[in-house]
């Protein structure tokens, strides 16, 4: 008989021969240190006897262990319930859920804000509603926006990654095609609608976008623009992202972000006008055939906000960013980026995993990345500090890489 089934073994044994193949390794709390365990399968893990220090972390602001975010989870649980239990259109709706969406839209300055049970699925669900005929995406945008602008079904023009100009030599190009097509033709496309995705601040990069320029180039042709906030959302202005830090509400039409990164949370969201937000609400499949984001998540995710809003999280954050930009680079480490995140590039692959892995047995944890996450010839380790390392931990940080970098042959 034919088999038509499935090669795992086979799939699997061949990541793993390409050092691709990735592994779960359970800590015992989400904060800027904790204990690992071993890769375990489906075994019970075994949590190791020393501590590490995490500087891999999206937890920006170091609020999954503030206790201010925990009572509000603990009480929204105890007043409302630990689940939605159904769609936000059935029942799943509740006074958390639009206290959270309130001040998201205070913060965003938008007319309104609405939450999904994940960035994913907030990406997903939004470019899928609007439904545009060409999209106009960064070369490094989240695989969630690529999949969602394969879901969309819609013509998708790749720009050089945070290249305003050639963003705008492609929307002049594409609308010079269009205005060559006879009007009365079956190919006119002379009504289409066009968005330009573009994240913020680029998870693997550092990167910030160039928002300003997109915006003036999006509306010489009069295109949309939507921006990924999730890397950004809570730590720029008033716990805003870099539209906020531009003062750029007004030109974004659509905003979207996390509450699972500085916001200490789970879920996503996307903030813009009350028609955005209605189409959303009635055509945005994940948040229809959603279950509705968990209170205990949404009631979280709204202290950790007002925390980032009116306490000085964000100064601490970028107190030790600079710090540990300024030990990298004293080490002659080559370090990218203009945000939070910065990747320190090594270029090799296995120089790379060579030094994560030395790294983690000094006590520090910082991934290796490697391609085909990051182009050939330019894997890096991605060092994210958060608001509670203190001085202590950078150091530490700095030391491991001056040591582990000398025994790789870095320096």
């Amino acid at each position: 008989m034919v088999d038509r089934g499935f090669a795992l073994e086979t799939r699997l044994r061949q990541r793993e021969a390409n050092d691709l193949k990735r592994t779960l390794s359970p800590v015992d709390s989400i904060a800027e240190r904790g204990y690992f365990a071993e890769p375990s399968g489906g075994d019970l893990p075994v949590l190791e006897s020393e501590e590490a220090l995490v500087f891999a972390s999206n937890n920006y602001l170091g609020l999954t262990g503030d206790q201010r975010v925990q009572d509000a989870a603990r009480q929204a649980a105890a007043t409302v319930g630990t689940g939605s239990a159904a769609s936000r259109l059935v029942t799943g709706d509740t006074l958390v859920h639009h206290d959270l969406e309130r001040l998201l839209a205070e913060t965003k300055r938008t007319d309104r804000a609405l939450t999904f049970s994940s960035g994913y699925a907030a990406n997903v669900g939004t470019i899928t509603a609007l439904d545009p005929d060409v999209i106009f995406s960064d070369e490094l945008n989240h695989a969630s926006i690529i999949d969602a602008s394969r879901l969309a079904d819609a013509d998708v023009v790749v720009y050089d990654h945070c290249d305003a100009d050639d963003l705008r030599a492609k929307l002049t190009a594409r609308a010079e095609r269009d205005e060559s097509t006879e009007p009365t033709g079956a190919d006119d496309r002379s009504d289409e609608s066009w968005l330009i995705v573009t994240d913020s601040v680029f998870s693997m990069d550092g990167t910030v976008a160039p928002l300003e320029a997109i915006c003036r180039a999006a509306e010489e042709v009069g295109a949309w623009v939507m921006v990924d906030e999730a890397h950004a959302t809570g730590l720029y202005a008033d716990g805003g992202g870099i539209v906020q830090s531009e003062s750029l509400e007004d030109r974004v039409h659509v905003q979207m972000g996390t509450l699972s990164k500085a916001l200490a949370s789970q879920g996503g969201y996307v903030a813009g006008s009350d028609a955005l937000i209605e189409l959303l609400i009635n055509e945005a499949r994940s948040f229809v055939y959603s279950t509705g984001l968990a209170p205990p998540a949404a009631a979280s995710a709204s202290e950790a906000l007002h925390i980032s809003r009116y306490g000085d999280v964000r100064e601490r954050l970028w107190e030790n960013v600079a710090h540990l930009r300024d030990g990298l680079e004293a080490l002659d480490l080559e370090v990218l980026g203009d945000s939070q995140v910065l990747p320190v590039i090594i270029g090799d692959r296995r120089d790379a995993l060579d030094l994560a892995a030395g790294l983690r047995e000094r006590g520090i944890v910082a991934p290796a990345i490697r391609p085909p996450t990051v182009p050939e010839g330019a894997s890096r380790i991605r060092i994210a500090p958060t608001a509670t390392h203190d001085e202590a931990d950078i150091v530490n940080c700095l030391e491991a890489f001056q040591i582990v970098g000398k025994k790789v042959g870095l320096f």
